[in-house]
C-alpha cells in the first residue's frame, strides 16, 4: 500500500518501520525542518521493548538505556517505602524482555536510523499539513507549502494537538489538567555519591506533588520529573522556567530530590502543562487512523506513553495483513482502544494517588491497591507481536 504518516515522533517511526518492513510504500512527513527529539527519557516495559527487538533496536537499548531493578514508590520527605514493584531480571523473566530507562533523543535516533536504512526517502521534513480529506478511494493531506499528497491510508501520529484527529474523532481542543511537569536532565557526576538514588525508577510521593527520578544514557544522565498542580500554563516541551520556582515546589523534599535540584543547570529547568483527553473507541474512519498522543493522549504516572504509540505501531501493521483496509482499520482499533482506554484512566489514578497530603490515608492507599499485581497481570505480559487479533 501506498501510506502517509503525519508525524515522526516514537510511534510515526516505529509505526514506519513496522510498514516498511512488511513491504509497504511509506512516507512520513514532519513538521519540524530538522529532526532532534526533545524531552528527556523515556520507560520503555517488556510490552514495547519486544516491538523494539524486532526491529532492530536492542543494540541501542542495551548501550543507551539503564536497566532498573525495580520501581520505588517512597514518601516525599523520610523517604518511607511505601510499594515496590521488582523489575530487572524478574521482570525479563516474567514478561519475556528486559524493562529499559532511555534518553528519548537516543530512541528516537535509533527508530530513525532504522527507518533511513529501509528507505532512505521515508522521512519528508519541513512538511506541516493543515488539511486533511479523503474519497473512497484515496486519503489527501495538503502542506502550509502548498504541496498535496495522496495515499491509499494516512496515518496521523501527530500529537497530543493532532489535525489528522480533527478529520476522524473531532476538533475540541486536550482538557488542562491541574498540574505541570517539570523536566530535569542532571549529569550524575555532580550528585554525591551517597545522595545518589538507587538503580530504580523511584517515585517520590507528596501533597499536590510528585517526583519521579531514575538513569538514562548508560546512568550518566538523572532525568528527573516533577508533576506538581499549580495554575494553567503554555503546553510546550521547551519552556523553561526560573530555578527559583522549582527549588520552591520542592522545598522540604527529601535530600535526594533536593541534590538533583541543586544540581541542575540553572537555565535547563523545563516545564509544561500535563493535559489530557477522554478516551475515545473510533480511532478509524475508511481512510485514516490514529496512534499514540494523537488518539489517547496519556499522563506519565504509569511511564507508558510512548509504549501505548510502539504497541499500536506493531498492532497497526499486523492488522493490515490479508485484510481489506476498511476491515483492518476496524480490527485495529477494535484491539487497541480498550486497552488503551484502560491504561489513560488508571494513569489517571495514579494521579491522585500519588498525590494524597495525608500520611496515613497515603499509606493506606498503596496498601490497598496491589499496584504490582495489576500491573504483572495485564500490562507488562501483553506481547503486540503475537496477541491474536480478531
Amino acid at each position: 500500500m501506498q501510506i502517509a504518516i503525519i508525524g515522526a515522533g516514537i510511534g510515526g517511526l516505529t509505526a514506519a518501520a513496522s510498514l516498511i518492513r512488511r513491504g509497504h510504500r511509506v512516507r512520513v512527513y514532519e513538521q519540524a525542518p530538522a529532526l532532534g527529539e526533545v524531552g528527556a527519557a523515556v520507560q520503555m516495559s517488556a510490552n514495547a521493548v519486544k516491538v523494539l527487538y524486532g526491529l532492530g533496536l536492542k543494540p541501542t537499548l542495551e548501550s543507551q538505556g539503564v536497566k532498573p531493578e525495580s520501581f520505588e514508590f517512597r514518601r516525599f520527605d523520610d523517604g518511607e517505602l511505601l510499594h515496590r514493584i521488582a523489575l530487572g531480571h524478574a521482570h525479563h523473566l516474567a514478561h519475556g524482555a528486559p524493562y529499559y530507562q532511555i534518553h528519548r533523543v537516543d530512541l528516537h535516533a535509533g527508530l530513525l536510523a532504522q527507518v533511513r536504512a529501509l528507505d532512505r526517502e521515508a522521512v519528508q521534513l519541513g512538511k506541516r499539513a493543515v488539511q486533511v480529506s479523503e474519497t473512497q478511494d484515496e486519503a489527501r493531506v495538503q502542506f502550509e507549502d502548498g504541496q498535496q499528497v495522496a495515499a491509499e491510508l494516512l496515518v496521523g501520529a501527530d500529537g497530543i494537538k493532532s489535525l489528522v484527529r480533527q478529520h476522524v474523532v473531532d476538533a475540541a481542543p486536550p482538557v488542562f489538567t491541574g498540574q505541570v511537569a517539570w523536566r530535569l536532565s542532571i549529569p550524575t557526576e555532580r550528585i554525591p555519591a551517597q545522595l545518589r538514588p538507587p538503580l530504580a525508577s523511584t517515585i517520590w510521593c507528596g501533597p499536590r506533588n510528585h517526583a519521579v527520578m531514575y538513569y538514562m544514557r548508560a546512568g550518566q544522565l538523572l532525568n528527573f520529573v516533577g508533576c506538581v498542580e499549580r495554575p494553567w500554563e503554555q503546553e510546550s516541551w521547551t519552556a523553561r522556567k526560573p530555578w527559583e520556582e522549582l527549588d520552591h515546589d520542592y522545598a522540604g523534599w527529601h535530600p535526594m530530590v533536593r541534590a538533583a535540584i541543586e544540581n541542575v543547570d540553572r537555565d535547563q529547568c523545563f516545564r509544561w502543562a500535563l493535559n489530557n483527553r477522554e478516551p475515545v473507541m473510533q480511532w478509524s474512519t475508511a481512510r485514516v487512523t490514529l496512534l499514540g498522543d494523537a488518539v489517547h493522549p496519556t499522563l506519565p504516572y504509569m511511564a507508558q506513553g510512548a509504549a501505548m504509540a510502539i504497541e499500536d505501531a506493531a498492532v497497526l501493521a499486523r492488522a493490515l495483513e490479508g485484510r481489506p483496509l476498511r476491515e483492518a482499520l476496524q480490527v485495529y482499533q477494535a484491539h487497541r482502544a480498550p486497552r488503551a482506554a484502560r491504561v489513560v484512566r488508571e494513569s489517571n489514578e495514579m494521579a491522585d494517588l500519588y498525590h494524597i497530603a495525608d500520611p496515613d490515608e497515603m499509606r493506606r492507599a498503596f496498601k490497598d491497591r496491589n499496584i504490582a499485581a495489576s500491573r504483572n497481570g495485564w500490562l507488562y505480559p501483553y506481547d503486540p507481536l503475537t496477541v491474536a487479533l480478531t
